[in-house]
């Protein structure tokens, strides 16, 4: 794992949800698949906000998992926007998970989306000044 001095989040909580049995693997360890589709989901709820619109995502770079998060936890996840384009937005997604039963916050996973403003036929648009 890699570890992280950050001491807060970055960004705006933009999606919070618990760590369920239904998605660990047998040691307990929530599935990284899980941990990302809830960026992702974040990452479209950031990108519609800033297009004013439908987004999709078009790209993951970046994406670092640091420490594990584990059933019970509280999976907080954080949204910046780094750039604007003519139809794409670059957003920064940080996770936190709030350890079960505490209050200690600690940084789990790191990425960068990019999402794409699409119209109304599923087409690149521009995104709103």
């Amino acid at each position: 794992m890699v570890e992280d001095t950050q001491a807060a989040p970055l960004g705006d909580l933009t999606v919070r949800v618990p760590a369920m049995p239904a998605d660990a693997n047998a040691a307990g360890d929530i599935f990284g698949g899980w941990v990302m589709a809830q960026m992702d989901l974040a990452a479209g709820i950031k990108g519609a906000e800033r297009a004013q619109g439908r987004v999709a995502t078009i790209a993951v770079d970046r994406l670092v998992f640091k420490r594990p998060v584990k059933i019970g936890d509280t999976l907080s996840v954080y949204t910046t926007v780094e750039h604007v384009g003519r139809s794409s937005i670059r957003i920064l997604v940080e996770s936190w998970a709030q350890r079960h039963l505490t209050s200690d916050n600690v940084k789990v996973t790191e990425g960068v989306f990019t999402m794409v403003a699409l119209d109304q036929n599923g087409l690149p648009t521009p995104v709103p000044a």
